[in-house]
């Protein structure tokens, strides 16, 4: 099984040179240079060059880079599309993804354009109407859309939906959940939303135990001091990667090869629990490999 790590993915203004480098030598899993809401429009053209040098420079080692592109009915969409798929990031992030058609719309772009297959698609998840419609879009993943991983948009959703936003998130749980339950069901990753207040660390640290014990494969953030704390939460605990490996060893003793179920230290143990083991471990294998 292979994991691609993607526990903190941080963003960055594409229009702020030092923070672009400084992205390079972070503790982050992925970095999403950013030419939508945090670059104004008069700086959107400069910000696209930026982030089209950076990402060819490269230099980020195994962290994924990714480029945010302004919505595709925008002046400046389809031009950062092209742009973006020119520098062969790995992934392109489009916002406000709204229905199938749009990542039929960039697939074929991409495919005209002759990017390589290794350049992803992720989808910004931030309206209602795209929560309503999570699984056809979630089944529009093949290989023209190259549809990867959801990307929660918290806090446009809050201002579509007029929901509060507010610690532990009640109002927001069934959308949640909807959008995890739908990119799951067709091996799509899902990002969690962004924690505004920084300096609140122990609402941050609430905020990632309730993505952790909700799905999430891990969490975007808007500051550094967000990362490590961030990659604790979304690393399985050493605990839970020693029972993995022992339900993993269980079943593939010669006597168990062919039991759906077998005790192990005092409790039964379903062939389903040896699958979610095997996954836990790659995890827990591929953060390893990043040391």
């Amino acid at each position: 099984m292979s994991i691609r790590p993607r526990r903190s993915v941080l963003y960055m203004p594409g229009s702020n040179a030092r923070a672009l480098e400084k992205a390079r030598t972070l503790p982050v899993d992925g970095v999403i240079i950013d030419l939508e809401d945090a670059v104004a429009p008069d700086a959107k053209m400069e910000a696209r060059g930026r982030a089209v040098e950076t990402v060819k420079a490269g230099g980020f080692g195994p962290r994924e880079t990714v480029i945010r592109i302004n919505g595709l009915d925008t002046a400046w969409g389809m031009d950062d599309l092209d742009a973006a798929a020119s520098a062969a990031p790995d992934a392109i992030l489009v916002p406000k993804v709204q229905d199938p058609d749009q990542l039929v719309t960039v697939g074929r772009r991409l495919e005209a354009l002759g990017t390589a297959p290794t350049t992803r698609v992720w989808a910004m998840i931030e309206t209602p109407i795209a929560i309503l419609d999570i699984h056809a879009i979630a089944a529009a993943r093949n290989p023209l859309t190259r549809l990867d991983v959801f990307v929660l948009g918290t806090n446009d959703l809050a201002k579509e939906t007029r929901a509060a936003l507010v610690p532990g998130r009640a109002p927001m749980i069934g959308w949640l959940m909807q959008v995890i339950a739908g990119g799951h069901a067709y091996g799509i990753d899902v990002l969690d939303g962004v924690w505004n207040q920084f300096q609140d660390m122990d609402g941050f640290h609430a905020e990632c135990a309730q993505g952790v014990e909700m799905g999430m494969d891990g969490k975007t953030l808007i500051h550094p001091s967000q990362i490590e704390p961030c990659n604790r939460a979304f690393s399985p605990p050493e605990a839970e990667v020693a029972k993995a490996r022992a339900v993993i060893a269980a079943f593939a003793l010669p006597e168990n090869l062919s039991k759906g179920v077998i005790q192990l230290e005092g409790r039964m143990v379903e062939r389903m629990h040896a699958d979610m083991a095997q996954r836990t471990v790659a995890l827990a294998d591929a953060i390893a490999a990043r040391s």
